[in-house]
């Protein structure tokens, strides 16, 4: 008989002891499927609101006149004489060493001028930029496309009682309302977004430049590197990185990941220690079985095999099932736990992980019985018989 087929045929015998011994395994792979799974989609969804948060910087002319409008910058004080920042400022961004790390460079020229006779901030952007920064508008109509469309926020649209499709003055200079921002309790529900150029024509300050937002490629991105660099690139700035906003939950979830491990490892010794007795039990109950085998020929070597053959075989089945009742759980507890919408997709590297780790534990856990059952005399085995 071959030996697999031999621990087969144990842990049959023994289906009480075993199924017991799954369970502790169970319990104890599913307990770290859930604090991993649940750790790792909480950074996923750091990542992904830091990515909804758009700019991680903003660079702003460093002056202590400045009020607070927009990102530290008012209209009022750009009309007031505060010095303007240049385009050729935004083209030095992309020289600094972690330029790799920079996603979105979006200048912004801020002003308040006539909109259909009525005053009000309008903002020059870079459409293109500042769509893929502020990723979670909402548009009702269309983004712009040419140079005389224009965006409007939410309240700004109300105001002036316009729809996408309508023409709109700014300035003296024809537009149309290409689309309109749906509400998002920000500064732009109020301001009229125009193209950067079309608004630097307009208001006769080419080139100019009010602020400008920077959005890093990562949440993990060494944000304080990267604002060093381009204090020292652009000298008469303040760069201020924006981390506060996602900083509490960083936190958290480092202190979780923190509690996590601490929290595995124990989980990997309680079932070790549940593995190696109940394998040590097994041991002694057999010891006429394995007398028999040593009288009839089989060596140390195939004693210690189908000991760790049968250890191995219920690390699978309690992986595999730990694996599943672990993700089961993690999709139940990962809303409760975080606090937050986090999807818990179903990841076969993360089953193959946890079928690693549970046959990790069963055969160094199964080792010490399984040498304690070779070391055994056959004779003094034999007088069970």
């Amino acid at each position: 008989m071959k030996m697999h087929n031999i621990a087969l045929n144990n842990i049959r015998r023994r289906k009480a002891k075993m199924a017991f011994l799954v369970a502790g395994m169970v319990i104890g792979i599913a307990t770290i499927v859930v604090l991993y799974t649940v750790t790792g989609a909480m950074e996923q969804e750091i990542a992904d609101k830091f990515d909804q948060i758009g700019s991680n910087m903003t660079i702003v002319p460093r002056t202590e006149a400045l009020s607070t409008s927009y990102e530290g910058i008012s209209a009022s004080d750009v009309a007031g004489g505060v010095r303007l920042m240049t385009m050729d400022d935004v083209a030095r961004i992309g020289t600094i060493k972690n330029k790799e790390n920079i996603a979105v460079v979006s200048p912004k020229l801020l002003e308040t001028l006539p909109v259909d006779g009525k005053q009000m901030p309008v903002m020059g952007v870079r459409f293109e930029d500042e769509l893929k920064m502020k990723s979670w508008w909402k548009l009702d109509g269309r983004a712009p496309e040419n140079p005389d469309e224009v965006l409007l926020g939410f309240r700004a649209a109300e105001r002036l009682g316009k729809k996408p499709g309508d023409a709109v003055d700014i300035n003296g200079a024809a537009h149309r309302v290409s689309g309109i921002i749906r509400e998002t309790g920000s500064q732009e529900d109020s301001v009229v977004l125009a193209g950067l150029s079309s608004l630097q024509k307009i208001s006769g300050k080419a080139q100019a430049v009010s602020f400008i937002e920077v959005a890093a490629l990562c949440y993990t991105c060494p944000i304080e590197e990267i604002t060093a660099q381009i204090s020292e690139k652009l000298p008469g700035t303040k760069v201020s990185a924006i981390r506060e906003v996602v900083q509490a939950r960083q936190d958290f979830v480092d202190r979780f990941s923190q509690l996590g491990i601490s929290v595995s490892f124990i989980v990997l010794v309680i079932g070790s220690l549940v593995v190696l007795t109940t394998m040590m039990s097994a041991v002694n109950e057999r010891t006429r079985e394995i007398g028999i085998f040593r009288a009839i020929g089989f060596r140390k070597s195939h004693v210690i095999g189908i000991i760790l053959m049968e250890a191995g075989f219920i690390s699978i089945i309690g992986g595999l099932l730990g694996y599943l009742a672990g993700m089961a759980g993690a999709r139940v507890a990962a809303p409760v736990i975080a606090k937050m919408e986090v999807a818990v997709p179903w990841d076969i590297q993360t089953g193959l992980m946890a079928m690693g780790v549970a046959v990790i534990m069963g055969l160094a856990a199964g080792l010490f019985p399984a040498f304690r059952a070779a070391q055994q005399d056959p004779v003094e085995a034999l007088r069970f018989i």
